[in-house]
Parts: structure tokens; sequence; C-alpha cells
């Protein structure tokens, strides 16, 4: 099996950081609370350089956040998008944006839930189990609006369903009990000030 796909598709040799990083400008992320994370997204309907230029800005600020995936409302850009790089539990790396993403409904058969660790850049610091199939198809549109279909298992397909909860408006705390929400509140105001710390020591090493 090829060891990266980008876009969904086999690829070649590829960078350890997508070119789109090097292009881009880190962003604010926002934190759980804020209203443009808790209201379902707009659809992208322009395709050109303004959308080019916020996905470079996505990918270099996941990659300075040290996240497998962000979505636009997670820098304060309430459109259905989302960008990733992020490995499956086979070692595959999996790299890409999606644009409008709708998650297909998979027969039960073909999937099991997997409760395992779970973090969110916009909850800086917390990780707690939540459960999640383990196979996950997307379909959407690429930063040209060609059609696009995304495939994955494992921790992949966890990014997957984590990003799309995301551009409908959810966050992963909603998913959790309240007293778990409480407790992954608390990990994240104890862990908060070494995250930004790390995040600002990346971003001087970025630039």
């Amino acid at each position: 099996m090829p060891s990266v796909f980008v876009q969904g598709r086999p690829t070649a040799p590829y960078p350890p950081l997508a070119p789109e990083a090097r292009r881009g400008s880190v962003r604010r992320v926002t934190e759980v609370g804020e209203e443009v994370l808790h209201r379902p997204c707009r659809d992208v309907t322009e395709f050109g350089p303004d959308l080019a230029a916020l996905i470079d800005d996505m990918f270099r600020t996941m990659y300075v956040a040290e996240g497998a995936g962000l979505a636009a409302n997670q820098v304060g850009v309430g459109l259905r998008l989302f960008v990733y790089d992020c490995l499956d539990d086979d070692g595959v790396r999996h790299v890409g944006h999606i644009v409008n993403p709708v998650p297909e409904t998979l027969d039960p058969a073909e999937r099991r839930l997997l409760d395992e660790g779970e973090g969110c850049l916009s909850v800086p610091g917390a990780v707690v189990a939540v459960p999640r199939p383990d196979r996950a198809v997307v379909r959407g549109l690429d930063k040209d609006g060609a059609p696009l279909l995304v495939e994955g298992t494992g921790y992949f397909a966890r990014c997957l369903a984590h990003e799309t909860d995301h551009v409908n408006g959810h966050v992963y705390l909603d998913r959790l009990s309240g007293r778990e929400r409480k407790a992954a509140l608390r990990q994240s105001a104890d862990r908060r000030e070494e995250v930004f710390a790390r995040r600002a020591a990346k971003a001087a090493a970025f630039a």
C-alpha cells in the first residue's frame, strides 16, 4: 500500500509539511465557547485565490498548533472547509483539504465504534475518550470545485468525523456527558498555558 495519500489519491514521496503551509500565515485558533464554533458553517460558493489563501493559512496554523486537522471555523471563518495531515492506524499518511464535506452513511456492519482518546485545537490540552466509527467516507470538493471522495480508517476516520462535526457547528465536547465535559474543560484550563507556549515556539521556528 502507498505510504501517502493526498486528496484521497496515492502519491509519490511527499514533503514533511504540505507545500500550502509555506505560502500561508498563522491565524489565531478559536476556542470552545466562541460563537463561530457552535453554529453550522455556510457552504463555500466562491472558488478562487481567496479560498486557496485560506487553505494555505489553515495548513500553516494546523502545523504550528500541532494538529492533525483544522476546520475553517477554528480560524474564525464560518465556511464548510477543513484541512488535514493525519496518520491512520497502519501508519499511512493522509494529507489534503475538503470543501463542503458531506459524510456518507455507512452500513453498521461495515464499521465498529472505537472509544479512544481525542483532542481538539479549540480545547487546548484536553484529551478524552470519544466513541467514533473506525471507518469514514466523506464527499466534497477541492479548492477548484472538482468532486472529491476521501475514505479513512482508524485514527484518520476519527479525524474526518471530528472535522466534519466542526463544520456542522459541533465540538467533540458535545459528544460527552456533563461530567466528562467538565473534566475536559478542567484539563484544558490546567494545560492551556503550556500548550500556547509550545505553539508560540513552533511559530517562531516555522518563520
